[in-house]
């Protein structure tokens, strides 16, 4: 189905019975990320699949200011409240988990569980943020430049997806086909305007979420362990699991593994009433 938020056309897919869980997939991502969960939740939970902004099938303004992480987060809260959910688990994985981070501290009231896939509450110094923003921008300004597929090629071969290079080649192909779906213009202003630089810090706000959150890293991710390790002891009410032999995607690298994780951890906080 299509909601409407702002002017902003968004696509959402939407599956299953019982409490609703919201999925923000990552950068260069779409709904489709989620759909292996669909077998494995949907008896339980109404799965709410959301292409973001500028990725998917959901609408790519020209103004990257737009795609701020705070107007988003209004977006999700408002499609949460034109299919009449007060509250939901939210699901996020990489720049997914920041926007559900941020749409968990700027507004708590509606979130009952937070999952986090490798993700991190933003950049803790201007320093820092101003550093990833011009990076940031270079890379927006290739995208449009080169196109998507000469961005493509350079993005599955970072560092932080090495891992995904033990994956089949079936698999492969299909992540490959997933992020060349995506409009050049809709990912360029993503990282201008929701980028790890553009983004506030949600550092200091950690203390304050009192709801249960799993933060799932995979072992091979450094760098994001560490960042699940200083967030765990901010955080009032966390689990952190590491996935042994799995990188930055983890649901992609051993996703039965991961669907198992989520659903153990929905199953102990589910709602009561």
């Amino acid at each position: 189905m299509n909601i409407v938020s702002k002017d902003v056309n968004y696509a959402v897919e939407i599956t299953g019975n019982g409490d609703p869980l919201v999925l923000l997939h990552g950068f260069t991502g779409n709904r489709d990320t989620w759909k292996f969960l669909i077998p494995l939740l949907s008896d339980r939970y109404t799965l709410i699949m959301v292409d973001i902004i500028g990725h998917g099938m959901t609408a790519s303004p020209a103004d990257h200011r737009r795609y701020e992480l705070e107007n988003v987060a209004e977006d999700i809260k408002y499609i949460l409240d034109v299919l009449h959910f007060p509250k939901a688990h939210i699901l996020g994985y990489s720049m997914g988990g920041r926007l559900g981070l941020g749409f968990a501290c700027l507004y708590p009231e509606y979130v009952d569980t937070l999952i986090l896939e490798s993700a991190s509450p933003g950049l803790l110094t201007e320093e820092e943020r101003e550093i990833r923003r011009g990076n940031d921008r270079k890379l927006a300004e290739r995208i449009l430049a080169n196109g998507m597929e000469a961005f493509v090629d350079q993005w599955e071969n970072i560092p932080l997806f090495e891992s995904q290079k033990r994956l089949s080649a079936k698999t492969r192909s299909a992540i490959r086909e997933q992020r060349l779906a995506n409009d050049p213009a809709g990912l360029s202003n993503s990282l201008l305007g929701m980028g790890t630089g553009s983004q506030a810090s949600y550092w200091e706000q950690l203390q304050t979420l009192d709801f249960p959150v799993l933060l799932v890293t995979g072992e091979l991710d450094h760098k994001f362990c560490r960042i699940a390790d200083s967030m765990k002891k901010k955080l009032k009410r966390a689990e952190w699991k590491i996935i042994n032999g799995a990188g930055h995607a983890i649901h992609v690298e051993v996703g039965e593994k991961f669907g198992k994780i989520i659903s153990e951890f929905l199953k102990r906080n589910r709602r009561r009433n």
